[in-house]
């Protein structure tokens, strides 16, 4: 069974950084389409970025020029490298998988993913 398991949310202070890490196993290839969103309590899921492959890359409007996706392809590792954080980044922060990028070729949701992680960012 493929798995995400997502680490590296915590408690930081404004202006502060975090790097949130989210493992695949249970795959015997890389994963073409790696994506990042966040939640809070009675708020639509927002995305956050994107990432394919090929190394094409895309950012939420609220976290361009902050927030860096990135990945592992050997591990089948993605990163979330947050700086100057802000205390409306606060979320639940889900990675999600798209082995092959099937399921975004057909306009569906991401198949699999995390179980979230959060991340609290202090005024």
């Amino acid at each position: 069974q493929v798995q995400l398991v997502e680490s590296g949310g915590g408690l930081v202070e404004s202006g502060g950084s975090l790097r949130l890490s989210c493992a695949a196993s249970g795959i015997g290839f890389s994963i073409a389409a790696w994506a990042w969103y966040r939640q809070v309590p009675r708020k639509q899921r927002e995305l956050v970025a994107v990432t394919y492959s090929g190394g094409m890359t895309h950012y939420g409007d609220s976290v361009k020029g902050r927030f860096t996706i990135s990945r592992d392809s050997a591990k089948n590792t993605i990163y979330l490298q947050m700086n100057s954080l802000k205390p409306e980044d606060t979320a639940v922060y889900y990675c999600a998988a798209d082995p092959l990028a099937t399921a975004q070729a057909m306009g569906h949701d991401f198949p699999y993913w995390g179980q979230g992680t959060q991340v609290t960012v202090s005024s």
